[in-house]
């Protein structure tokens, strides 16, 4: 029934939320016949890899995208705040180098989920790690160590106590 209503080509989907091919997202109903009850383009210029719905006061109030050129980015639904500070991109999965002589590898971002409870995320990513973020204070809170492998994708569990993630070569 979903992808009736979308008639384009499905890149990643969440319970409510669908990354479309051509960097486009819409957000969708799926109470009784699904709607679409949002539709944009979010401000990353490559393809978008992953999407995320986060809450605010038990309620959908935006989503988080992340793309193959090392961003994320996190947008309101509300549009009375979409040019406020709430909607914002930033920087991820990128390598620390020293030398301003040496270009920065990016990573593509493979995975980003918010945690059901607190303003926090994960991000995953092609450089075999993951990290913690906190949206609204807009830092990092924690990384991980290098994997050997890429991290594909990544999810919490229903009360946030447990995080997981996949790693694949």
């Amino acid at each position: 029934r979903i992808l009736t209503v979308l008639k384009e080509a499905v890149v990643s989907t969440q319970s409510t939320g669908v990354v479309l091919a051509g960097r486009k997202v819409k957000v969708l109903s799926l109470e009784n016949q699904p709607t679409v009850l949002h539709t944009s383009e979010p401000p990353l210029r490559y393809q978008l890899r992953d999407i995320s719905i986060f809450k605010k006061d038990g309620k959908p109030a935006g989503y988080g995208v992340c793309s193959i050129e090392g961003r994320a980015a996190i947008e309101p639904f509300d549009n009375n705040t979409a040019n406020s500070k709430d909607k914002f991109t930033f920087k991820c999965h990128r390598s620390a180098t020293s030398d301003h002589n040496k270009p920065q590898e990016i990573y593509a971002v493979n995975g980003i989920k918010f945690h059901p409870t607190y303003g926090t995320l994960a991000t995953v990513g092609s450089d075999g790690k993951f990290a913690f973020w906190d949206k609204d204070a807009r830092t990092k809170l924690k990384g991980s160590e290098q994997l050997d492998n890429t991290i594909t994708c990544c999810d919490f569990n229903h009360n946030g106590s447990y995080f997981a993630y996949a790693s694949s070569y």
